[in-house]
């Protein structure tokens, strides 16, 4: 657990209980005011090598940079992780190597959150959660169209055929959205490892429950519990 006068957190991430490799990656960057979730895909010396470039590109973002700057910069740094995980696919002659990304900046009262994908963030204000996220998966088509929930769509047979990533296709597309932060917010930024196993109802009480110090672990054992079939990666913020 890391604190700074306006923000604690908790980053945590564990291969699951069925993968020999954690192909995900978490960044935290406090004094950016930048975290980040970035889950691979590709196996082995793929998915891992996608996530964690990734994350490289976004820590290599210059310190003092005004928020505006901030924003540009991480999504030049996910861009060009792009096109370099690209280049090493090409290299190697395989398939897919590739990584979603889910991206939260907090600054000024507001924050941004960058995405492509199935990584999630979510927020939980006076008792309620809001995912702020879209997944960017075939499901995801059917919950926007109104016939399923989101909950109803972690179980579903396509659940992890997403459609955005970055290092897949020409150009990668990040989705963005805004809003304002209040102190008493927590936000959550996972990869698919927990959410297959936590619906809203149970992040919602798990959130509210636990406190910063072990809201993490928490959070990673009740994956652990439901059958880690995934690596499981969570970070959780509390703003002051």
């Amino acid at each position: 657990m890391t604190e700074r006068p306006d923000i604690r957190y908790n980053a945590k991430t564990h291969v699951g209980l069925k993968r020999k490799v954690n192909e995900d990656a978490v960044l935290a960057l406090p004094d950016q005011s930048i975290w980040m979730v970035s889950d691979g895909m590709g196996g082995h010396e793929a998915g891992d090598f996608a996530s964690r470039l990734i994350a490289d590109s976004i820590a290599m973002i210059p310190p003092g940079l005004d928020p505006a700057d901030r924003m540009h910069a991480l999504r030049d740094a996910i861009r060009s992780a792009h096109r370099i995980i690209l280049g090493e696919a090409k290299s190697r002659g395989r398939g897919v190597i590739g990584a979603t990304v889910a991206a939260l900046i907090l600054a000024n009262g507001h924050f941004v959150a960058l995405w492509a994908g199935d990584s999630r963030i979510y927020r939980l204000r006076d008792g309620a959660i809001e995912m702020l996220t879209t997944d960017h998966s075939a499901v995801a088509e059917l919950v926007l169209a109104g016939q399923m929930t989101w909950d109803e769509a972690e179980q579903h047979p396509q659940s992890n055929a997403i459609t955005r990533a970055v290092g897949v296709g020409d150009s990668v597309e990040l989705d963005k959205v805004r809003g304002d932060v209040r102190a008493g917010d927590r936000f959550l930024i996972c990869s698919d490892g927990l959410t297959k196993y936590a619906t809203f109802k149970i992040l919602r009480d798990a959130l509210t429950a636990f406190p910063i110090e072990t809201v993490s672990d928490q959070l990673i054992q009740m994956a652990l519990s439901g059958g880690g079939a995934d690596n499981i990666t969570v970070i959780v913020l509390d703003v002051l």
